[in-house]
């Protein structure tokens, strides 16, 4: 395969695996927590939140995250950023401390694909279980709307594009909605019965569901389908103007789309609106009309109901046989369990003993340890328990079998630590190398996210390392005020140095990917290390 052919394929894996990484937060651990978060952004729009104004919506639902401290709800947050439902706001922080600005920074917004995979699993939660209505009187405004649609655009001159589009949406909105009930409730029904415990109760209910219920949808389909097929065989022609008009009249996100292309940004892709593609009317088709011999939706519902009723028959005949004694022991069994649940520990086990004649093991030929004392009238069940060896136990044979396994290999993972430690110092290297190029003019430049990272630990430790004194007038009289000694850094491995200097009325602004910084009184001087300062550093790796 040539790299043209593997590229666009490797792109489409990686996007999948990002895509699917989304829904990670659904299985971790932590997953009530993560859903609590969400459903906090999922309910608002185009709005960014910080740590302290989520605590408080969380505080405010009462939800499970609700007793969450900062720490551990920005953690959350931070996974839930690495895995794509959140992302970073990137709004302007203004702040006066160091410790403001980076907990004012943390703003995080909702993602599309968060907010789509949080709505579909809040559906799940609530209505997975639930058997689902089917939406029966929209095929008879589907087959209606058909029809009209047909009539205006093989009248003379056409349907005005206004009132095309209208029906268009309207119709696509009534069969969407259909179709989706019909494959929540034959779901359900498979669920139901795929059951073979239904007692008489449950068997007459869902009798009834099938014969009159399922019954009625199957003969409704099977009237308007024929109707629709051919009120979509005399639209069907008129189908690619139709959608040239409507885009002519209302282009939509389209003409965003259309401007991507022609400027080489695929990054830009528009959904559009159902019925505005070509795709969507074949969809419609092909859900009504046999096309090409693979069958329509139509066959596969009326062969659903046949399995159904099938199944129906198959419990008819069980419960049939259960009554003549042939089969099922339902009611016993069900018996045996309420006498197990409220039977003590010790009578569970004679009861165990009496319904199935099944004794516990009794391990011969095992010594037990030379300091226990065990009386021969001992029973086996409370006596002290005996270490059998795996072999024996699993294989009743002492013997030793196979051969020493080889020492596992742990190159590759040991080639990935390298790989990874290599990567983390190269990006330190080059935070390091763009400040020393930018050290003088930070108002002309704008850092990277780990430029600035690596230029604010620095600052820390400087501000740490620092010694503060007050300073002392012409007449020998210390004044108000503190001035800063010997405020320095350095990164020995990195061969950065970075001076502090306090300069009353300067400003120092540092612009970042992350945000702007301001530095009231404070001058900032990045350089290399002194010659002996790297040659006890490179001494003390080798």
């Amino acid at each position: 395969m040539g790299a043209s052919e593997s590229g666009p394929a490797q792109d489409s894996d990686e996007e999948a695996r990002r895509r699917l990484n989304a829904y990670t937060y659904l299985s971790a651990p932590e997953r009530l927590e993560h859903v609590a978060i969400m459903r906090v952004f999922c309910g608002t729009l185009l709005a960014d939140l910080a740590v302290p104004d989520i605590m408080v919506k969380l505080r405010q639902a009462g939800t499970f995250a609700a007793g969450l401290d900062a720490d551990t709800l920005t953690v959350r947050l931070e996974q839930l950023v690495a895995w794509g439902n959140l992302l970073r706001s990137s709004r302007t922080v203004n702040a006066s401390s160091i410790s403001e600005y980076q907990r004012s920074r943390s703003r995080y917004q909702l993602s599309k694909l968060g907010e789509r995979i949080q709505r579909d699993a809040d559906g799940v939660l609530t209505e997975a279980d639930a058997a689902r209505e089917v939406s029966n009187e929209l095929l008879a405004l589907v087959e209606r709307g058909l029809r009209e649609l047909a009539d205006l655009v093989t009248a003379p001159g056409g349907v005005e594009p206004q009132e095309g589009l209208e029906r268009i949406s309207t119709l696509f909105v009534q069969f969407a909605e259909f179709a989706d009930s019909i494959r929540d409730f034959y779901a359900y029904l498979g669920q139901v019965l795929s059951r073979y415990d239904l007692d008489s109760a449950e068997y007459q209910g869902f009798k009834e569901l099938l014969l009159d219920y399922v019954e009625a949808i199957t003969e409704d389909v099977a009237f308007r389908a024929p109707r629709i097929s051919a009120a979509l065989d005399t639209l069907w022609p008129h189908i690619p103007a139709l959608l040239d008009r409507l885009d002519s009249h209302a282009q939509g996100l389209n003409g965003i789309s259309t401007q991507a292309q022609s400027e080489s940004r695929p990054d830009i892709r528009i959904q559009r609106s159902r019925g505005r593609e070509f795709a969507d009317w074949e969809g419609l088709r092909g859900w009504f009309c046999n096309i090409d011999g693979r069958g329509s939706q139509v066959d596969q519902l009326r062969d659903a109901t046949l399995r159904a009723l099938q199944s129906l028959l198959a419990n008819a005949k069980r419960m049939l046989r259960s009554a003549t004694g042939e089969m099922s022991r339902r009611k016993d069994l069900l018996r045996l369990a309420r006498w197990f649940d409220e039977a003590a520990p010790r009578d569970a086990h004679d009861i165990a003993v009496a319904a199935f004649g099944l004794y516990g093991a009794r391990h011969l030929g095992i010594p037990p340890a030379t300091d226990e004392v065990v009386p021969a009238y001992t029973s086996w069940w409370t006596g002290p328990v005996v270490e059998v060896p795996v072999a024996l136990r699993e294989r009743g044979s002492r013997a030793q079998r196979g051969r020493a396994s080889a020492v596992e290999d742990h190159s590759a993972q040991k080639r990935l630590l390298r790989e990874a430690a290599r990567q983390r110092a190269a990006a330190r290297a080059a935070a390091a190398d763009e400040l020393r190029s930018a050290s003088g003019r930070f108002a002309d430049v704008r850092l990277t996210s780990a430029a600035l990272g690596l230029l604010l630990e620095l600052l820390a430790t400087a501000l740490g390392n620092a010694q503060l004194s007050r300073p002392v007038s012409t007449d020998g009289v210390r004044t108000a005020g503190f001035d800063l000694e010997s405020a320095s850094s350095e990164d020995a491995e990195l061969r950065i140095r970075l001076t502090v200097r306090r300069t009353a009325g300067t400003r120092t602004m540092l612009y970042s990917a992350d945000g702007d910084l301001l530095l009231d009184d404070l001058e900032l001087d990045i350089g290399r290390t002194s010659a002996a300062v790297d040659g006890e550093a490179e001494a003390s790796v080798s």
